[in-house]
């Protein structure tokens, strides 16, 4: 019974933050890599952010330096923070976690939640 639940998405002015949390229950969490994506309507989904279980982190162009994925392995959770918000960065955002389950890898989805930066 794998669940990724996201909370923090919302409306929010230009220039503004959010911070996104995705709890997860169900895998290991430790050794899951987590991930954010997002999909505009209209576009790809694409990668936001990653973050592995070792805490390297990476990042889409559009968000570098402005966002910032980060994980608490005693809490189950993923953050995305997101800073200095544009237009642009509406979307969906789903949180992803990977890794190996009954042998295999696996890929696993949150809800997504929505953010929308509108003045």
């Amino acid at each position: 019974q794998v669940q990724l639940v996201e909370s923090g998405g919302g409306l929010v002015q230009p220039g503004g933050s959010l911070r996104l949390s995705c709890a997860a229950s169900g895998i290991t969490f430790s050794i899951y890599a987590m991930a954010w994506y997002r999909q505009a309507p209209g576009k790809q989904r694409e990668l936001v952010a990653a973050i592995t279980s070792g805490g390297t982190t990476n990042y889409a162009d559009s968000v570098e330096g402005r966002f910032t994925i980060s994980r608490d392995n005693d809490k189950n959770t993923v953050y995305l923070q997101m800073d200095s918000l544009k237009p642009e960065d509406t979307a969906v955002y789903f949180c992803n976690a990977e890794g190996t389950r009954w042998g295999r890898s696996r890929t696993y989805w949150g809800q997504g939640t929505q953010v929308t930066v509108s003045s």
